[in-house]
């Protein structure tokens, strides 16, 4: 051996001064442990993050069962409110809601007989709702219950007398024989128990285009506090409301800060109405607390509707664009008729029914005429 060579290596610096690194280990041909115990910690971490995710989406397919279960329930008594007479009325055979258009039939009464049978009160609201998946977009067509039509077997009347006269099953048909539009489901609303499904869901927030002064009805409070009450009130600009101010909202026919006000302008706020509680029946928060609220939200309808056709409904209009909704009007010129006020129809509802069925441009009413038919595109 030569002078200065030595038979064996020094190792200095670094945290493992002094000591022999694994690769120069003699006789050892195994890879180093801290590559394998970076690898068996990555495993366990991909292992916890794919539980974790599989936990979530068991736990969010049960709760998804679970509200089913309990929705379908109210469905069920829903469903038994709809006489055959009404059900035999309907366009079957349209395809799934949520990839074809579906055109559904809504009656507001504030009569807690759903089923409407005769005798009892007018029909407080008409409105069509038609879903236009391959636009994403939702078409409401308010229908004035003053419009004078012709009635099946009854002649010439407002179009509401036909809830009185025959139930839902003629309102039904008194709809389909003037708009020509078949129609694909119905859902009759008692007002009355309206406002506790709004309740059910937390309330609903609508743009209010004018401040409001109602006259005085429904009012809220005690005889002496309703003495000294001016009517409901609504500032202008997005407010929240509970159900009892949004059924107030929805119902008002005057505005004594707005003389120009009429049944059309109210028949927009409704539609405000409507489009919020789609709004809020499409929300995560709905789905969490469907458990708990699925067999109260029908309690105020009488509906052909399925569970499965309100989740697809559900699903169409979350999907729905956000400021593209069509809310269209039928109208015409005013008069009277027996004493009482009535709209005249002008041909310009047929126009209004082919824009509401997305097969025409929408168009806004004419200008100088308080009950013209038209379209407008809004929230």
């Amino acid at each position: 051996m030569a002078d200065g060579d030595k038979p064996y290596t020094v190792y200095r610096g670094g945290r493992n001064r002094g000591t022999v690194p694994q690769e120069h280990k003699a006789g050892d041909g195994k890879p180093p442990r801290r590559g394998r115990s970076r690898g068996r910690r990555r495993l366990r971490s991909g292992l916890l993050v794919g539980g974790l995710l599989l936990g979530l989406i068991l736990f969010l397919v049960g709760w998804g069962i679970a509200g089913y279960v309990v929705l379908q329930g109210g469905v069920g008594a829903a469903g038994k409110r709809i006489d055959a007479a009404t059900g035999s009325q309907l366009a079957r055979g349209g395809g799934a809601l949520f990839s074809h258009a579906t055109t559904i039939l809504l009656i507001g009464t504030d009569h807690s007989d759903l089923a409407g049978r005769a005798g009892d009160r007018h029909a407080d609201s008409i409105m069509l709702v038609r879903t236009d998946p391959k636009r994403h977009r939702i078409n409401y067509l308010s229908i004035p219950r003053d419009l004078y039509v012709e009635i099946s077997s009854h002649g010439r009347q407002k179009i509401n007398a036909a809830y009185q006269i025959g139930g839902a099953a003629l309102q039904l048909r008194a709809v389909k024989d003037f708009t020509g539009l078949e129609v694909n489901h119905v859902a009759v609303v008692d007002f009355s128990s309206f406002r506790d499904l709004i309740d059910a869901i937390g309330g609903v927030t609508v743009d209010n285009g004018k401040e409001i002064l109602s006259n005085r009805f429904d009012c809220p409070y005690t005889a002496a506090v309703c003495r000294h009450w001016k009517g409901w009130s609504f500032g202008k600009g997005k407010i929240t409301l509970d159900g009892r101010r949004a059924l107030a909202y929805s119902r008002i026919r005057e505005n004594r800060l707005d003389a120009g006000d009429t049944d059309f302008t109210r028949g927009s706020r409704q539609q405000q109405v409507v489009s919020a509680v789609g709004d809020r029946l499409a929300s995560v928060g709905t789905f969490f607390h469907l458990p708990f609220i699925g067999g109260s939200l029908l309690r105020p309808l009488a509906t052909d509707l399925s569970a499965w056709d309100l989740l697809q409904l559900g699903w169409v209009r979350f999907r729905a664009s956000s400021g593209k909704a069509l809310h269209c009007r039928l109208g015409g010129d005013p008069s009277t008729a027996g004493g009482a006020s009535v709209i005249l129809p002008t041909e310009l509802n047929r126009q209004v029914v082919q824009m509401f069925m997305g097969r025409s441009a929408p168009q806004p009413p004419p200008p100088g005429g308080t009950y013209q038919p038209g379209c407008t595109i809004g929230k």
